[in-house]
């Protein structure tokens, strides 16, 4: 992967792209995903990951696929494991 720009939180996505257009408050999202409003409230402030299942209601809610939503899980997980450039040396082959 290894880019410089941080991949944005699908969480943020959520907010800026779906709940803010369509002006649905935190309590709203969470009464209709079937979830916590503490659940709603800490994925779109970046404070949790999003998981599969919650991909999956974002997807319902939205007509999007839970691939979409994990894929932006994925490149921040991936990126942020990146950022600490681990020592580690490559296995030798056996020639």
């Amino acid at each position: 992967m290894n880019t410089k720009r941080r991949p944005t939180h699908p969480g943020s996505v959520f907010k800026h792209d779906v709940l803010e257009p369509l002006h649905i408050t935190v309590t709203e999202a969470a009464k209709h995903l079937g979830v916590s409003r503490k659940a709603i409230s800490e994925l779109i402030n970046e404070k949790c990951s999003l998981s599969p299942e919650m991909a999956v209601r974002i997807s319902i809610a939205t007509h999007t696929t839970p691939e979409s939503w994990i894929n932006m899980q994925t490149k921040l997980d991936l990126w942020t494991a990146e950022q600490k450039k681990l020592e580690i040396a490559p296995f030798k082959t056996a020639c």
